[in-house]
């Protein structure tokens, strides 16, 4: 398993969207799709094939995690409550999503301190390149696999690497 400062990936406080006091221990036992979200980024359709992955494979023990970040040419400048009705409005955004938080630069969240060591398919770790970087995270929390922004939510290097996670 993976610990950040001595803490498992779901001990890691968090804060809900909503504003409260959290961590992940909720999804303990869950394969994750971890990904850092913005509601005005060319990018922004991919909540549609997020919430796809939810719905099909979220009965058998799969969540996808939701981080807003402002970080990327300030595409996420909304409120908790903005970033809420946007997501249930236009997605229909049914996986839990996080208060915004920073992945990269020295504000950097200890939950993405974890996750950016994960080398990408081309041996790169560090820094999340933009919003919708993907990080997969078995059910014991260890840190599986990482998918840059541009590798769409429903591309068949995920569902197939989420699939072998969930056996």
């Amino acid at each position: 398993m993976n610990y950040v400062g001595g803490m498992e990936i779901y001990d890691i406080p968090v804060n809900t969207l909503a504003g409260e006091p959290a961590d992940l221990s909720a999804l303990r036992g869950k394969v994750l799709l971890v990904v850092n979200v913005a509601s005005r980024c060319g990018l922004t359709p991919q909540y549609a094939g997020l919430e796809r992955l939810q719905e099909k494979y979220g009965e058998d023990g799969f969540s996808v995690v939701g981080f807003p970040c402002n970080q990327f040419a300030g595409q996420e400048p909304g409120t908790s409550e903005e970033i809420a009705t946007f997501c249930s409005t236009t997605y229909g955004v049914s996986f839990p999503l996080y208060e915004k938080l920073e992945v990269n630069g020295p504000g950097r969240h200890a939950v993405y301190q974890e996750l950016v060591q994960q080398p990408d398919a081309d041996g790169v770790a560090g820094d999340v390149q933009w919003n919708f970087e993907k990080f997969l995270v078995s059910r014991d929390g260890k840190v599986l696999r990482r998918f840059r922004p541009r590798v769409e939510p429903e591309d068949a290097v995920i569902t197939d690497a989420i699939e072998a996670a969930l056996r």
